[in-house]
């Protein structure tokens, strides 16, 4: 969900920071108070178009900041990671914009910089915008098609024909490769050749880069590990001041001195196997430099090695074992290319079978889809009788087309709002309020089955009257059980349903507008409903009303 929007010098907001909750968020406040400029932040944080004209006067620049806490943060991890950046810490996930009055803007996700199309892609999973903005997932054709699978629970029978889809996809690619000009095909089997026959002839080790290394440390450096060596020697056991003489003149003392001290008897034998242990230690080094032998040869024979082991990575893969993945490649593809014309004929069979395959996937996934989609428009149109649209009806439109990854077939969702006119597609719709009314009936049927965590409704309810607006409050509120909600609204039927109720304001101060943004509650919420319900003059009747409205939905 949404948890903060910190909102610099956007048109009349000098500085804004609203903090939401789950369930059901209703803005309210007086026109021109700045309610808009809400949702007008949050599409400018999700990519949406800017201009300079956003900037509030006076002001070089201006931002949006939105930060969100996903309870399940799979898919925008995937997107992100696409877009190779920094993927979501525990569901948090925080984005930036800002403009300038150059025009110049800058964008960030998780404070890494990143264009306003990666804002856009990454906002189209986050939240669906309503209303008088361009940000809804319900217009996108694409879209429409995942809902109408969810909500026919079709994932099984679409991921059968994906895959199907996509073995054709890896066929037709496979094929392509080997149907190429003779000369081309003779050019790939002859660098095809040399690159086998040069990684071959290395004989490669996955784990010799490893041991190279240590024995270059070993014979580049062994005039010095013998000189060490020798100290060490010396130090432990060979001249007359060395810690085995040093030990065996103590175990002498102790051994004398156990006749005063009996409990001397432990000190002797600790000293006798301390110096036990520094014979073991003289004779571990100098058996460890036995073995080094300062051998130019040698040396050259790992340097050469080594420098060949670096030049196949420069050419081929950056470690061995990539290299030799590629050595296997590279086998499989020689010997596609040297009998290709077997090949060919081989790929086209089982092309033709898959193609059999994908024909029947799409024929069953489109035939469950029909059903679905009947299902999905009488259930919408049930629901659009509630939203003031007794004569509505909502159309699912399914026909055949070409073979896509998702399917076989072409969706339209349509709208006709009144009896006896035709069904036109729901993207056409130029009523904004009709559009919301119509997103909120079918949000209502697709809410459990909805991935995208944010619904924004901006004139949900304009020019609807109090008894509608009950309505839409109580679909509001249904919907909100699963997926937060932002709801910005003139109707106090609505506002009291909100679970949190935010309201906005704004004073003169020093000559200049500023918008304020404020949670209310208790008395004042109850002031800010009899206001929606009678204006500025509030009397003990609309107080009392209002009160016994936000008592009847508590």
């Amino acid at each position: 969900m949404l948890q903060t929007l910190r909102i610099r010098n956007l048109a009349i907001v000098e500085a804004l920071e609203i903090e939401f909750g789950p369930g059901l968020n209703v803005i309210t406040g007086e026109t021109g108070a700045g309610k808009s400029i809400v949702a007008g932040g949050l599409g400018l944080v999700l990519g949406e178009r800017a201009d300079r004209s956003m900037i509030r006067s006076g002001s070089d620049t201006c931002s949006v900041e939105a930060a969100f806490h996903l309870a399940d943060s799979s898919d925008t991890d995937a997107a992100l990671e696409e877009l190779g950046l920094p993927l979501c810490d525990g569901g948090a996930l925080v984005l930036r914009r800002s403009l300038s009055a150059s025009g110049a803007g800058r964008n960030w996700v998780n404070d890494s910089p990143t264009t306003a199309q990666a804002l856009k892609r990454i906002g189209d999973l986050l939240v669906d915008m309503h209303g008088p903005h361009d940000h809804q997932s319900l217009l996108n054709r694409a879209s429409q098609l995942d809902l109408l699978d969810a909500f026919g629970r079709l994932w099984k029978q679409r991921e059968d024909y994906e895959t199907v889809y996509d073995s054709i996809r890896d066929l037709r690619e496979r094929i392509a490769e080997l149907d190429c000009d003779d000369h081309a095909v003779a050019a790939q089997i002859d660098l095809l050749s040399f690159q086998i026959e040069e990684i071959e002839r290395a004989k490669l080790d996955p784990d010799e880069e490893t041991e190279l290394e240590k024995e270059h440390a070993r014979v580049a450096n062994a005039h010095e590990i013998i000189r060490l060596s020798s100290e060490t020697h010396a130090a432990l056991a060979e001249s007359e001041s060395s810690a085995l003489n040093a030990m065996a003149g103590a175990v002498r003392a102790l051994t004398q001195l156990e006749r005063f001290f009996p409990d001397a008897g432990v000190w002797l034998r600790e000293a006798e196997s301390a110096a036990i242990q520094i014979q073991e230690l003289d004779s571990a080094v100098a058996s460890h430099a036995g073995n080094v032998e300062a051998d130019p040869a040698r040396l050259q024979e790992i340097e050469d090695r080594m420098a060949l082991v670096r030049d196949l990575k420069r050419k081929y893969a950056p470690t061995i074992g990539g290299i030799l993945d590629l050595l296997e490649r590279a086998r499989t593809r020689l010997g596609d290319l040297q009998s290709r014309g077997e090949r060919i004929a081989a790929l086209n069979r089982e092309l033709q079978a898959e193609e059999k395959k994908l024909a029947a996937a799409g024929s069953r996934l489109g035939e469950a889809r029909r059903k679905a989609a009947a299902s999905l428009a009488k259930t919408v149109t049930a629901e659009l009788r509630d939203l003031g649209f007794p004569h509505g009806s909502f159309s699912v439109d399914l026909t055949p087309g070409e073979p896509r990854p998702a399917g076989m077939d072409d969706i339209e969702f349509g709208f006709a709002p009144n009896a006896g006119e035709p069904s036109r597609p729901l993207r056409l719709i130029a009523s904004s309020g009709e559009i919301s009314r119509v997103m909120l009936a079918t949000k209502s049927v697709l809410a459990v089955h909805d991935r995208i965590p944010l619904l924004l409704f901006d004139e949900i309810d304009a020019n609807v009257g109090g008894e509608m607006g009950v309505a839409i409050g109580a679909k509001l509120q249904a919907v909100a059980n699963h997926h937060q909600i932002i709801c910005i609204t003139h109707l106090p039927q609505v506002a009291v349903c909100g679970t949190r109720h935010l309201v906005a304001s704004k004073t003169v101060e020093d000559g200049r507008t500023r918008t304020a943004v404020t949670e209310v509650g208790g008395d004042v919420r109850v002031e800010e409903i009899a206001r929606m319900l009678g204006g500025r003059s509030m009397t003990r009747t609309t107080l009392a009303h209002a009160r016994e409205m936000l008592t009847k939905r508590a």
